[in-house]
């Protein structure tokens, strides 16, 4: 996706003037700007679709998402004041706050929740996952809010592992395979997993001056800015104490399946057909792509270990992968 905005999106990298001739199609940012939809859409009649709760005391604040016009618009509000406007062809975003709130506050919500709502309304398919690139593949990380994608990202960008997204990872199928695209050049922190990381943690910038969040900017050896071929997704599990932890598991098509099912992005705004051509999508996806079961330690000290199993597991699945592909075009 290409955004045209009048307001530097912050964690974004710019197109280059000679990529922005090529852009036929942008969605329009307008931020805090008075726009004539925007005044038309808000007198439409409203119908609420989806409300979110809280999670603990450290996810992002509730918000609601209601249809405007029978669909012609969206709405999305946030508990802090901030909202979203974004017509049906997803190609117009409005959005602003209340102070005591900046525009870097509303940034986080635009490339996180609002950007992924257009993927899913553009038919993409969309994985809470993180992901990293080895060997010119990329190696996804799946799972809920919490399950510790962002910090085990983090953990592997400080190896010197390129990462390629974070936290949403959109999918597009060619040919047989599917492909993971880029995002942006940072990896976002809670403070108690940027304190597991590293020796001085207050030196991360936050992601908004009144947010906890920090983030881990990634530069250009750090980020796989490229498209990749998708060669393995790691559910992550719950932590365990076991001895046996961390470790990764097989896991039987049928269970990894619904569990990619249980880890796509915003699934509650797909329609009947809509979730039918997702579960065929993902159903080609776990028959063409290696699924297996990733669980972590409880104690945050087995990080480096967990670390160490997923490069090895995926340097050999990488392997196999090239000794596949180089037998098949022999």
């Amino acid at each position: 996706m290409t955004l045209k905005s009048q307001t530097a999106i912050e964690g974004l990298s710019p197109v280059s003037p000679a990529e922005s001739l090529l852009v036929t199609d942008h969605i329009s940012i307008s931020i805090d700007e008075p726009r004539d939809w925007v005044d038309a859409a808000s007198r439409l009649p409203v119908k609420l679709v989806y409300t979110s709760a809280a999670l603990r005391d450290r996810a992002d604040p509730p918000f609601k998402l209601s249809e405007l016009g029978d669909g012609h618009f969206f709405h999305f509000a946030y508990s802090d004041g901030s909202e979203f406007l974004v017509d049906a062809s997803t190609r117009n975003i409005w959005g602003g706050c209340p102070p005591p709130l900046t525009r870097e506050d509303l940034m986080t919500y635009l490339i996180g929740p609002v950007l992924g709502f257009v993927l899913r309304r553009r038919g993409i398919l969309a994985l809470h996952a993180s992901v990293f690139s080895m060997d010119g593949l990329a190696f996804a990380l799946a799972g809920g809010a919490g399950a510790g994608k962002s910090t085990t990202a983090a953990a592997l960008a400080l190896r010197g592992v390129p990462i390629q997204c974070e936290d949403i990872t959109a999918l597009r199928e060619r040919q047989a395979v599917f492909w993971a695209a880029s995002g942006y050049p940072r990896v976002n922190l809670w403070p108690e997993s940027a304190a597991n990381l590293f020796k001085v943690p207050q030196t991360l910038p936050k992601i908004t001056p009144n947010w906890e969040k920090q983030f881990v900017p990634l530069d250009e050896k750090a980020f796989e800015s490229r498209e990749r071929q998708l060669a393995a997704v790691y559910m992550l599990d719950w932590r365990r104490s076991e001895a046996n932890a961390p470790r990764i598991e097989e896991i039987p098509s049928r269970e990894a399946a619904l569990r990619i099912v249980q880890n796509t992005y915003m699934n509650y705004l797909l329609d009947g057909k809509q979730r039918e051509m997702e579960f065929d999508a993902i159903a080609r996806l776990v028959s063409r792509t290696v699924v297996r079961r990733l669980i972590p330690h409880s104690d945050p000290a087995k990080l480096p270990t967990m670390c160490d199993l997923l490069l090895q597991d995926s340097a050999e699945i990488s392997s196999i992968l090239s000794s596949k592909l180089a037998s098949d075009h022999a």
